[in-house]
């Protein structure tokens, strides 16, 4: 099965090729670095530096003997998707080719207008390319759960039924985001269920927490194969930010009243919950949503584990509530449903102190790298 990963070089992305990999899939990346470049232009690099995909792609086919095709090009522009996909011709797409970040999304104009024009147009461009080239492909989106925002009933998962004046229908669960990039994410859910209805289309739509973790199977033992970890405030996940924090002695930055709840996830689950999509396709015509996280934590919750797994390497760890610039509730129901990655057969990895003190030991190695003017500026929602 021949399987093309859009965003090929991100967080998530890459991780993503090496595990499909391993497994015996067909794997091509791409990406424009687009990442990098802003991370670059924002004075934000990760905490370590990670080779491009062309010394990366080399590291794993030494590792392993295997290979992985990769395309440099931007999924905006249609002449390089359509080389790529009459190339390729995939059977599987996973879209990971997006801005991924809803601090960047709110910085500015221009930062708003990239994260419009691209987030739209990839996912567009892909829906049309697989329309073209691919008409049988399975598309895997990486949504968000922050697409529904925190409202106060049950978060269903991706669908609701609605009895109204004594009629009843199901619709596509309502949505609130608490960002652009968050709205972009559901119009991006809009663009797929649009064309599934008007072209048959077969799409699982994976609506994801934040994720946290450095290591996965494939790259533990060859640091050079580890994904970027982001500590700052525009790219960084609250995980990852608060152990790099706690390891420099940088106070933990909680927003508001710390009340703030969603669903988390490690990043070898995401890896497992896009395996098991792969490996478990919708019908055609079908738009199949899960909710992709393992268990909810308040920002309040999580900085205590933190400082708790601080203690164990004799870290102290301080906690410090600080204005929020968001606009978002800092105390609030949250109650999501999120049993269809189960039932397929997820077997999920927790938040442990085991876990956080690993990452912390790992981030300890690299604490020369941390730079404070890149923990938090304070970018303002308003």
């Amino acid at each position: 099965m021949r399987v093309l990963i859009a965003g090929g070089d991100g967080y998530l992305g890459w991780p993503t090729a090496m595990k499909l990999s391993q497994a015996g899939y067909d794997i091509a990346v791409a990406d424009n670095y687009l990442r990098r470049n802003l991370a670059r232009d924002e004075d934000v690099e990760p905490l370590y530096d990670v080779p491009n995909l062309h010394d990366r792609v080399k590291i794993w086919e030494e590792q392993t003997q295997k290979k992985i095709s990769f395309y440099i090009g931007d999924f905006q522009d249609w002449s390089f998707v359509a080389k790529l996909f009459d190339e390729f011709r995939p059977d599987v797409i996973i879209h990971y080719a997006e801005q991924p970040s809803a601090p960047y999304s709110m910085l500015n104009r221009q930062a708003a207008d990239l994260t419009i024009r691209n987030n739209l147009g990839v996912t567009a461009n892909i829906i049309f390319a697989v329309k073209e080239f691919s008409p049988d492909a399975h598309i895997i989106k990486i949504g968000t759960m922050g697409e529904y925002g925190t409202p106060e009933i049950d978060i269903e998962e991706g669908w609701i039924n609605i009895k109204h004046k004594g009629r009843e229908h199901k619709f596509m669960y309502p949505r609130q985001a608490s960002s652009l990039y968050h709205t972009t994410k559901i119009m991006g859910t809009d663009l797929l269920w649009f064309y599934v209805r008007m072209w048959g289309l077969r799409v699982t739509d994976l609506m994801q927490g934040p994720v946290y973790g450095i290591f996965t199977d494939e790259s533990r033992n060859d640091h050079r194969l580890l994904p970027f970890f982001s500590y700052d405030e525009l790219f960084g996940t609250v995980i990852n930010r608060f152990v790099v924090q706690a390891v420099a002695g940088y106070p933990l930055t909680v927003y508001g009243k710390g009340g703030q709840t969603r669903g988390y996830l490690d990043i070898r689950d995401t890896l497992n919950c896009v395996t098991l999509s792969l490996e478990n396709p919708p019908e055609k015509g079908e738009h199949r949503i899960f909710n992709q996280f393992v268990e909810t934590f308040s920002v309040n919750q999580l900085a205590e584990k933190v400082k708790e797994a601080g203690r164990e390497l004799e870290i102290e760890v301080e906690i410090k509530n600080i204005e929020n610039p968001r606009k978002e509730l800092e105390e609030h129901y949250y109650n999501p449903v999120h049993t269809g990655l189960l039932e397929i057969g997820l077997k999920p990895h927790y938040l442990t102190k085991d876990v956080l003190v690993e990452m912390m030991e790992c981030v300890t190695k690299h604490k020369d790298n941390i730079h404070d003017h890149k923990i938090f500026r304070g970018t303002q929602w308003a």
